[in-house]
Parts: C-alpha cells; sequence; structure tokens
C-alpha cells in the first residue's frame, strides 16, 4: 500500500484535477485559515507558538498569525494547534463508522511548501492528494472500532502530502511512509472521559511527526518495509485484518468533507441547527421539562458517551457535548467560542437545562449515517406539547454547502479579531486566486496580526 500511495502522490498533477475539486481545495484551505486566526489566542496556541519560538532552523518555516520562524516539524504542529483548537474546521465521516478532520494536515502542508518554496497550484495538489489518502484510508479502515485515533490516519495523509511539497522520490515516500506508520500509531483515550487538550492537538501532533519524517526519508534515513502489510505491520497488529485496495481518485473523497458551521464536533452539527429551529416553539428556556435528541450510536459514543458530556469541565469536552450544544442553543440561540470557558461551564442555569437532555440511539440514523448526520430533536414543554425538529443535511455539509459568501462570512469572524478590514479582504483575494499565488510563503505573510 505504501509503494501504491507514493506512486499515485508522484503522478498526481493539478492539470488533471477537474475544476470543481480545485474549487473545494481552496474553499477548505481559506476555511482553515480562518480557523488559524480563532485559535491563535488561545492558552494551548500560544504554549506551541512559545515552543517553537524556542527553536531555529537554517531551513525554517513560519507559524501563522504569529510569523515565528521555527523548524518545519514546530511550525506544523503550532499551525495545527491554532487550526484545530476551536474545533470549527472541517470533518469528514467515512463508510467505516470513522471520523476526522483531513484538514488538519494543511498545517504541515503548509510548512512543507514554505521549506520547498512551492506555489498556490502545487498547494491545491497536495492538499486535494492527503484529503484522498485521509479519505480513502478511513472508508477501508474501521479505526473507531479499533480504538485508534483518527490522528493516525492524518499522519498517514500528511507524510504523502507534504513528502510530495518536499520532491521526494517514490522510493524516499515509502521509506517517510514507512516511518511515519510504523511509530505514530495513536490509541483513542485522548477522546475518552474528561477530554484534555490532547483531544485536539493529537493531529497536530501527527502533523509535526509526519514532517520529520518526510525530511529524514528526504535526508537518506531508511524505513519499515511492508509496514502495512509484514506480519508485524499495521494489518496484522492493528486492524487484524487487510484493508481493501485503495481507490484513489474519482470519486475525490474532498467532496466528502463538509464545514463547520458551529464551532463544535461534527456529530453536533445536526444537533445545534436542530435546536436553533426548536428555539422557535419556546418564549424561554424554562418552558421546557425535557428534551430528547435521536441521533446514531456513533454519534453518542463520541459526543453523549459519559456523565462528563452532561458536565464539562474543560473546553475539549464541552465542544464534544452533544448535549451541552443543544443546551446552549436553546438557553442563547447561538454558539460562540467562550461559552466553552470558564462562568458557562458552571453557569447553573444553563447546566439544568443540559440535565434535561436525553440522547436516545436512531435506527435511521444508524441506517443512513455514511449518506447524511440525521438529528430528531424532541421538546417536551411542561405544558405537555411536544415539538420535533428533523435535520437531516447541516449547513456546512457537502449536500447542503456553505456559499461562499457565507465561507467569507465565517472567514471574517475569525480574521477581523486580529487583521485590518483592508488585510482581511487582501487575504481573501490571495485566497480565492490561490492557484495564481507564485509562493505559498507569500500567503503565510499575509497572516501576521
Amino acid at each position: 500500500m505504501a509503494a501504491a500511495l507514493a506512486r499515485y502522490a508522484t503522478d498526481l498533477k493539478y492539470e488533471d484535477l477537474p475544476e470543481d475539486i480545485v474549487r473545494t481545495a481552496k474553499r477548505t484551505i481559506l476555511d482553515t485559515f480562518g480557523c488559524a486566526f480563532g485559535g491563535y489566542t488561545a492558552g494551548p496556541s500560544q504554549i506551541a507558538i512559545k515552543l517553537a519560538s524556542d527553536v531555529n532552523a537554517k531551513r525554517g518555516a513560519t507559524v501563522l498569525c504569529s510569523g515565528t520562524k521555527t523548524s518545519p516539524d514546530l511550525a506544523a504542529f503550532a499551525n495545527g494547534v491554532m487550526i484545530r483548537y476551536l474545533d470549527f474546521n472541517d470533518a469528514f465521516v467515512s463508510l467505516t463508522h470513522g471520523a476526522g478532520h483531513p484538514s488538519d494536515t494543511i498545517a504541515a502542508l503548509l510548512a512543507a511548501a514554505e521549506l520547498s518554496e512551492r506555489n498556490g497550484r502545487d498547494l491545491i495538489t497536495a492538499t486535494v492528494l492527503s484529503y484522498e489518502v485521509f479519505c480513502k484510508i478511513a472508508d477501508t479502515f474501521d479505526y473507531l472500532g479499533s480504538g485508534v485515533d483518527h490522528s493516525t490516519i492524518t499522519g498517514f495523509a500528511t507524510v504523502v502530502g507534504a513528502s510530495r511539497l518536499m520532491g521526494l522520490s517514490r522510493e524516499q515516500m515509502v521509506h517517510a511512509i514507512g516511518i511515519t506508520v510504523g511509530g505514530n500509531t495513536a490509541i483513542r483515550q485522548g477522546r475518552a472521559d474528561t477530554l484534555s487538550n490532547w483531544k485536539a492537538f493529537a493531529a497536530a501532533d501527527a502533523s509535526r511527526k509526519a514532517v520529520f519524517s518526510a525530511q529524514l526519508a528526504q535526508s537518506g534515513m531508511t524505513g519499515p518495509g511492508n509496514v502495512f502489510e509484514g506480519r508485524l505491520g499495521f494489518f496484522n497488529l492493528i486492524s487484524h485484518k487487510p484493508t481493501a485496495p485503495l481507490q484513489l481518485g474519482e470519486p475525490y473523497g474532498v467532496r466528502r468533507a463538509f464545514t463547520k458551521r458551529f464551532p463544535l464536533g461534527q456529530f453536533s452539527q445536526t444537533v445545534a441547527q436542530a435546536a436553533v429551529e426548536a428555539r422557535h416553539f419556546i418564549r424561554k428556556p424554562d418552558e421546557i421539562q425535557e428534551i430528547n435528541i435521536r441521533v446514531s450510536r456513533s454519534a453518542i459514543k463520541i459526543m453523549a458517551d459519559s456523565p462528563d458530556k452532561w458536565r464539562p469541565q474543560t473546553h475539549e469536552t464541552a465542544d464534544h457535548s452533544i448535549p451541552y450544544a443543544a443546551g446552549l442553543v436553546l438557553m442563547y440561540g447561538r454558539i460562540e467560542p467562550e461559552y466553552y470557558e470558564g462562568p458557562y461551564l458552571h453557569d447553573q442555569r444553563l447546566l439544568d437545562l443540559v440535565s434535561r437532555v436525553k440522547c436516545l440511539p436512531s435506527d435511521e440514523a444508524d441506517r443512513r449515517e455514511h449518506e447524511l448526520n440525521l438529528c430528531e430533536l424532541e421538546i417536551v414543554l411542561k405544558s405537555g406539547e411536544r415539538k420535533t425538529v428533523r435535520v437531516e443535511y447541516h449547513r456546512g455539509h457537502f449536500n447542503n454547502p456553505m456559499t461562499d459568501s457565507e465561507m467569507e462570512d465565517k472567514f471574517r469572524s475569525m480574521a477581523q479579531k486580529h487583521l485590518s478590514a483592508d488585510r482581511v479582504d487582501s487575504l481573501l483575494r490571495q485566497l480565492w486566486a490561490l492557484e495564481s499565488v507564485p509562493k505559498v510563503d507569500e500567503l503565510i505573510a499575509a497572516t501576521r496580526a
């Protein structure tokens, strides 16, 4: 499989990409830049930037927003922490019950593109490539059921995309894949019980290691052969069965990634939208006796699996909680990043409303989870009246996409906190015309706050 990935990566050309795939990749990159602005000032982001600033490199890369110059792997890590902090970057649900965030790979692609002086077309091609690896492996490997964290797949996808940008040969790329797969398989405990900062930043770490793996292979380091198929390889020890041959190319996986309207985990997107619509049935939250939310078992397993989700103590637990998301929207009519912090997590009136939420498995949602993210939200009023809202495709789902204007509004809401209006406009023009950008480092420089 490593050889097949390397062959596909070295053969893929920008000129071969369909027009809609180029457009989708540009929208994805624009959205990811916006999310980096959104997470820039967060505590974990500042930790990552501080660590990056302590390291100098002869051939370095630049951290988004801060302008810090550091080693390429630490730039990838700091970029990844910022991009991921708000849980606002795009997502993907596979055909094997897994889920993840292929846009996490862009953190490392930016560092690799700068390191190798690549242009906008190169970045677009590498983004499509990384998505293809992430999505197609996720479609054939049930990592959620195996207990393996999706950041493992992020590492696989990142090392292929970064290696392409860095100009590795096929042989070198196979070694880079071997180094990454052989040494960087992550467990899912980081997404269980009370969630820590690591819930979001495991993917940033996978990207950091992937860049380093590519650098090692480019310098002549060899990696384990048959890392997938060997007797002690990934298939036998982790997935416990061979993965079907990957069908790379059309239909491209990036088409099935979706954009988030709300800054919270993907399985709550339809929940939040249903709560927005259900709010029209009430004058005030105190009228609500109970809230019944019917979603897939996968959604419950990830975002309503323990008492912590009804009484979150950390930002990470709160933005990965279906009950808390529903309570926030029914209480305030919207979700803002600050709602996952301090006073809100201990607001007794809000927590009382959250305590009235019940999450129930839906057989229909299970049957159709590869097609849509079904939520049926029922509010039972103290008067005895019942109101139900059904949402199949949240705004941003690939079957209900956000318009370019909506994408820009989301971008502006985060970028305008750090850049003047004219600089935001200028950066947006560059991102929409990414295929014409001569050097990616120009984009990165334009983000400096």
